[in-house]
């Protein structure tokens, strides 16, 4: 159970080293950052930086060398493969670039699957799949498959996906990578819309225009924050640092 006294993402001094020898590859080197409740975030870094390595860490995909990564006051690297798969379901949100649904499947079975996984009987997931679509303005598409969908309707359904199972954190990856512009701002607005309830959101981005609507900003250079600071993103919503509202189930 989420608890709103404690942060959401608590990273401590974590390090990622692959390959031994003279093919070591330092990808994160002492990294720390906490992430509090109902914060937008946006995680930036050109090639090489670290960042898709921290991004894998933080959506528990993969494991620090060293170091401590506390996700909502869980000590992730205490967890096994079982408890790992759990977490990943439970409390985590993705959008991944490539939107990853189900073709010839709809909009409102795809935004089921997490809960269906979860073992939730198929009256209260449809209803809350229902409810997680109405939240990104996809009411109307939910018998929709995805070679029937735009695809800023097919991101837009990947965070209703995200949603349903009402996580403590959405970790958006490069989340209007493969979009044309006008659908790109259509998924910025859900998710700036989606923060201002409450929501806590962490979007990995390579793009200034896309990290401009979050609250705070993280640079990597060579696996290191090299800056973390709070900005304007321009939006009437509260600032960064003004106490973040109880999360609101779409």
């Amino acid at each position: 159970m989420s608890r709103p006294d404690r942060p959401v993402l608590d990273v401590r001094d974590v390090a990622k080293v692959y390959g031994t020898g003279e093919a070591t590859v330092h990808a994160l080197r002492g990294l720390g950052m906490r992430v509090e409740r109902g914060e937008y975030v946006a995680i930036m870094g050109s090639s090489g930086s670290g960042k898709s390595t921290l991004m894998n860490i933080l959506g528990c995909l993969d494991v620090p060398t060293s170091g401590t990564y506390l996700l909502d006051g869980v000590d992730v690297s205490r967890l096994g493969d079982r408890q790992l798969a759990l977490v990943r379901n439970r409390r985590i949100g993705f959008v991944f670039q490539a939107f990853n649904l189900i073709p010839r499947t709809t909009a409102l079975a795809n935004v089921e699957l997490p809960l269906a996984y979860a073992g939730m009987k198929a009256a209260e997931r449809r209803r809350r799949a229902r409810a997680a679509l109405a939240a990104v303005g996809l009411a109307d598409r939910e018998g929709h498959e995805p070679n029937q969908l735009s695809g800023g309707q097919q991101q837009r359904v990947a965070v209703a996906r995200a949603l349903v199972t009402a996580p403590a954190l959405v970790l958006a990856d490069e989340p209007t990578g493969n979009l044309a512009t006008q659908s790109s701002r259509e998924v910025l607005a859900v998710l700036d819309r989606l923060n201002r309830s409450g929501r806590t959101i962490v979007l990995i981005t390579h793009e200034s225009d896309v990290a401009a609507h979050a609250r705070r900003l993280i640079r990597l250079v060579d696996g290191r924050i090299v800056s973390d600071a709070a900005h304007d993103a321009g939006s009437p919503a509260r600032s960064a640092w003004a106490a973040p509202g109880t999360a609101v189930y779409p």
